[in-house]
């Protein structure tokens, strides 16, 4: 009994967070013209929001409260409602989650999350990372690049967590925002012709670079950008602390960043 009532009030919970989010929306825009996309297929779109912020909360743990991402994300939403043009043949969906991406990133650019000397620590990582790859032949183990570094196995991990805030925030990718790791992993696909070729060619050396992972990290990468799992349930999976994941999960996109980075430079 005690399970249902929990299970009703979170789906209420919910309901009333869907809408007071859509009534937020059509507020903040309902003064602007007309829109290209009709206020229910906005509501669908909803929880992408929370979605993009909760990554957003759990990659970084930004000086920002949840519901400020998720409000930045909604105007973002709105945004893109108000200015989407069918007749360019891309996809709402695809439209949209750049949109509320951007806006919830530039809502913590304003937050100095971090600090000059970490970018330091950050290229050095990558710089030894791949030399020992390019002579090796296989990234480093994390002890391994930790001792090579000079550096403890737990400030290695510190490194890892600021390199993905560091990637999520400045949003540069490999050259071109619409390639940025995260959202090869999780993005809608490309819609125009090059993208398309582009981002195959990319998603194919990513599949590559995972396949070389560790078992562990590689069931992380797998059950949290395909699966959809929060890092909570996954260390329910694992049965380890959700910190621990969270270390495994920026260790895996660290290698992979540099995996592919070296691909993009051997273009």
């Amino acid at each position: 009994m005690a399970v249902g009532i929990k299970i009703t009030a979170e789906k209420k919970l919910a309901e009333d967070n869907r809408e007071h989010l859509k009534t937020v929306a059509l507020r903040t825009y309902s003064s602007h013209q007309k829109q290209a996309v009709n206020d229910e297929q906005i509501a669908e779109f909803l929880p992408l929001v929370r979605k993009l912020a909760q990554r957003v909360a759990t990659y970084l743990k930004p000086p920002l409260a949840f519901e400020d991402l998720v409000s930045a994300g909604t105007i973002g939403l709105m945004k893109a409602a108000r200015d989407f043009d069918p007749s360019h043949q891309a996809e709402f969906k695809t439209y949209a989650y750049t949109r509320i991406k951007g806006a919830i990133v530039d809502e913590l650019r304003d937050f100095s999350l971090l600090p000059s000397n970490l970018n330091k620590q950050i290229k050095d990582a990558v710089r030894v990372s791949r030399k020992i790859t390019e002579e090796t032949g296989t990234a480093p183990s994390d002890s391994d690049l930790a001792k090579e570094l000079g550096i403890s196995l737990d400030k290695l991990h510190k490194t890892f967590e600021n390199a993905r805030a560091q990637h999520f925030i400045s949003m540069d990718g490999f050259g071109d925002e619409q390639n940025a790791l995260v959202d090869l992993l999780a993005a809608p696909n490309a819609t125009t012709p090059d993208k398309q070729v582009e981002r195959t060619e990319l998603i194919d050396k990513l599949s590559e670079a995972i396949q070389r992972l560790d078992k562990r990290r590689r069931q992380i990468v797998v059950l949290y950008y395909q699966q959809g799992l929060t890092m909570k349930r996954i260390a329910g999976v694992f049965k380890i602390t959700e910190s621990r994941v969270s270390q495994l999960h920026a260790s895996a996109l660290f290698y992979l960043s540099v995996k592919l980075r070296q691909w993009q430079d051997a273009k």
